[in-house]
């Protein structure tokens, strides 16, 4: 049917209405769709979890600089323009209670998420999640504007936003898994990964409209995008490559699906394969599909099985070490800049995005360098001992060059080598292992994301220096892992 209908609309379009039509709808390149979906899915994750590191240096500022109202009767100079109760002299530990309430939450979650995400619809578990996480990020934005000073308010909608923030990455991982080639998995996978930086950068653009007039509307923007995207994903999702959801037996789809093996059939191969080699080959060596294809009747992996494929426990705690370093910088870098430099809290969110965007450079160039030397580890290795004197130099060139050599190793881990361990041999064929797995080593490493923030806030008081020794320690050791 595919091919009849561009047949009929080939008289009347451009070439490049076809090749969009064709990307899309096409057996084998319906992955493009997914990988873009996916892509958008996982940047509104980022985007919603950005605002809180922008709005911190709004809501702690340098009144002795603020214009004071007239009408204002207030006695205390130095807090008048805080926000209760960050107003006071242990502001920096009550953002760390803040980041941790988000980041434990995450962290204990994610364990249990890969386990979700093996066993339901991951359509309904990315749906759902998506829209809880637009719900709380709304309902941290309207203590603005209903005026609540309580901390405990804002922590348990933190704990709360962790717990849904889990849904996406082992569900999206998945969905890819179901669905992409095993052919460039490092450089395809270190492009699609930059949906992280991308969210962030969006986050922190879309936080700075708002941060200085009414900054609740820095987490309700960011929390209506993210459930309209959980409303999309409802609608368009589609999970696996296998029937119903997408016809692989049909006439044009297995004249397609031999195009696609003459092309690359390594390319075409999801990365989780179901049926045996003897269904997918035949004695001409085309691929096809049986008119009825075996459902995959083996048992999800155990958490303790995940823990033994090799270079899981190795990877999870490099991670460790790779994410605290991230996230310290994601949740932190705003008010460095707004306390070193003296930047207002929009210029300050606009020039960490600067961080994200040697992120996404990183990204590719870590996917590209682990394709071609075939080394996953070695390219993390490089990649992260070069990082560890790069947070002493000039702050502009900390910003890019630490981006892109942090979150380098940080998204080949949580991608490609995600991807690797999760379709091991060693499973012998056991396709439902791959969340759980991604879980386990994003989960490991969100205990670092979460003790990096907490251990900021904590030496901070001390002098900024402190706290980049600190990164470089990790840095080290995230290298001797």
């Amino acid at each position: 049917m595919t091919v009849n209908v561009t047949l009929v609309l080939l008289p009347f379009s451009a070439e490049i209405v076809t090749f969009v039509f064709n990307l899309i709808w096409s057996s084998c390149r319906y992955r493009g769709f997914i990988l873009v979906l996916t892509f958008l899915f996982y940047t509104a994750y980022h985007l919603s979890r950005k605002p809180i590191s922008i709005v911190k240096s709004e809501l702690h500022r340098n009144c002795s600089t603020a214009i004071r109202p007239a009408d204002l009767n207030i006695t205390n100079n130095a807090t008048w323009c805080d926000w209760q109760p960050f107003d006071q002299d242990n502001y920096q530990t009550l953002f760390g209670v803040l980041d941790n309430s988000f980041l434990v939450a995450y962290a204990i979650g994610m364990f249990f998420s890969g386990i979700f995400g093996e066993r339901v619809s991951l359509r309904y578990y990315l749906s759902f999640g998506m829209v809880m996480s637009g719900v709380f990020t709304c309902l941290f934005g309207l203590g603005f504007y209903l005026n609540i000073h309580t901390l405990w308010y804002y922590a348990s909608i933190q704990i709360l936003n962790g717990l849904m923030q889990t849904t996406g990455w082992p569900a999206v991982v998945a969905c890819v898994g179901n669905w992409f080639g095993k052919g460039k998995r490092g450089f395809i996978m270190g492009v699609w990964n930059s949906h992280t930086s991308v969210g962030n950068i969006l986050g922190s653009l879309i936080a700075g409209v708002f941060v200085s007039s009414s900054w609740g509307m820095s987490f309700i923007v960011p929390g209506l995008i993210i459930a309209s995207t959980g409303v999309l994903c409802f609608f368009f999702l589609i999970e696996s490559h296998l029937p119903p959801k997408v016809n692989l037996t049909s006439p044009s789809s297995n004249t397609f699906m031999s195009l696609c093996q003459s092309e690359n059939e390594r390319e075409c191969e999801p990365l989780l394969q179901n049926a045996s080699s003897g269904d997918r080959t035949s004695n001409s060596g085309i691929y096809t599909e049986s008119q009825e294809v075996e459902e995959d009747h083996s048992k999800a992996i155990s958490f303790l099985g995940a823990l033994r494929i090799p270079g899981v426990v190795e990877f999870s705690l490099c991670l460790l070490f790779a994410k605290l370093v991230s996230y310290t910088f994601l949740y932190w870098l705003p008010l460095y800049i707004s306390n070193i430099a003296h930047f207002d809290a929009k210029q300050a969110g606009d020039m960490s995005t600067l961080f994200d965007v040697g992120g996404i450079l990183g990204g590719i160039l870590a996917g590209l360098a682990s394709d071609y030397t075939g080394g996953r580890a070695t390219t993390c290795w490089v990649m992260l001992i070069l990082a560890a004197p790069m947070v002493s130099v000039d702050l502009l060139c900390m910003l890019l060059l630490c981006g892109g050599l942090v979150n380098g190793p940080y998204a080949l881990i949580t991608t490609a080598v995600s991807a690797d361990l999760g379709t091991h041999e060693c499973l012998r064929g056991n396709s439902r292992a791959l969340s759980t797995v991604t879980a386990i080593i994003d989960g490991t490493g969100s205990i670092g994301a979460a003790l990096g923030p907490l251990f900021a806030g904590l030496i901070s008081h001390s002098g900024w220096n402190n706290v980049f020794y600190m990164l470089i320690s990790a840095d080290v050791l995230a290298c001797l892992v």
